[in-house]
């Protein structure tokens, strides 16, 4: 992934100098207040550089939007980007689980993007623990964009093995490394003729779906994100209507899709709906990469 430079910020009205003759602390008051009022939502939160406890408030609502906001959101006009594999073993750990593979890195704004859709999909499934409070870089594309780590998390499922590696810090210095197993699925997969040249090499983030699905980079674009805290996020994922929302559970939902179809449909009380049908449908019947 290249990295660019973030662009210059705009000095906004409220940055400029205020002049202004008398009105003592009354026109301070109300200066203040403006600011307060009119400031977009959003500015001003404070990005982390080491991994922060995640408020409960904020992992409610990221693991558990709701049955009511999965089905209204559906696919969320979002298309997905997952990729159908041809002619592979199913990927799975010893106990038989369906695996899934996630290869990226803290500084990655496309990786801060889709934990948020990730985290929502797996929890459909299972139980995360430990997870933290991460920014990407300020120095990168759609920088300081709020997220999470996976490093020191944990997640239990009795239908998914799920296996993530942060390759490297918000500073992009080498932080975990991945098995010879997930270094060979992430080899295989992430080139031609499985990813077409615009992707291939080192593509982040990188997500294996039980050997059937992968995707490659993100879902949705990070800027959906930009200047949003962690709980104007879990804010706005209180509602379907939301882009937010829509970028994270309608990308969820497609996620979602593909690990049913990978562990045979199950459970039964997440896979059976109608959105997750849907979604299915149109998963079995794409081309197939690879082939």
């Amino acid at each position: 992934m290249v990295k660019q430079a973030p662009e210059q910020s705009v000095r906004m009205w409220w940055q400029k100098p205020l002049y202004w003759a008398g009105g003592g602390a009354v026109v301070v008051l109300v200066v203040v207040l403006l600011v307060v009022l009119l400031l977009p939502p959003g500015l001003g939160f404070t990005p982390v550089s080491t991994p922060t406890k995640v408020p409960a408030a904020v992992l409610t609502a990221v693991k558990d939007p709701g049955n009511h906001t999965f089905a209204t959101v559906g696919e969320g006009g979002q298309p997905g980007e997952l990729s159908r594999l041809t002619g592979t073993k199913p990927l799975t750990d010893t106990a038989g689980k369906t695996e899934v593979i996630y290869v990226g890195a803290e500084y990655c704004p496309f990786c801060a993007a889709e934990r948020w859709s990730l985290i929502t999909a797996l929890s459909r499934f299972g139980t995360f623990t430990g997870l933290k409070e991460m920014s990407s870089s300020s120095t990168d594309v759609d920088p300081s964009t709020s997220s999470f780590t996976f490093v020191d998390s944990s997640y239990t499922s009795q239908w998914v093995d799920f296996v993530p590696v942060e390759e490297e810090d918000q500073n992009q210095n080498p932080l975990q490394t991945p098995s010879s197993a997930v270094q060979q699925v992430f080899t295989t997969y992430n080139q031609e003729p499985y990813a077409n040249s615009s992707v291939a090499e080192a593509a982040l983030p990188f997500l294996d779906i039980g050997g059937d699905y992968v995707l490659y980079q993100t879902s949705f674009d990070p800027a959906i994100l930009q200047g949003l805290s962690w709980k104007q996020i879990a804010v706005d994922l209180g509602s379907a209507d939301s882009p937010v929302t829509r970028a994270i559970v309608g990308n969820a939902n497609w996620l979602t899709a593909a690990i049913c179809l990978a562990d045979h449909n199950q459970p039964s009380s997440v896979c059976s709906s109608a959105t997750i049908q849907g979604i299915e449908t149109v998963l079995t019947t794409q081309t197939a990469v690879g082939s």
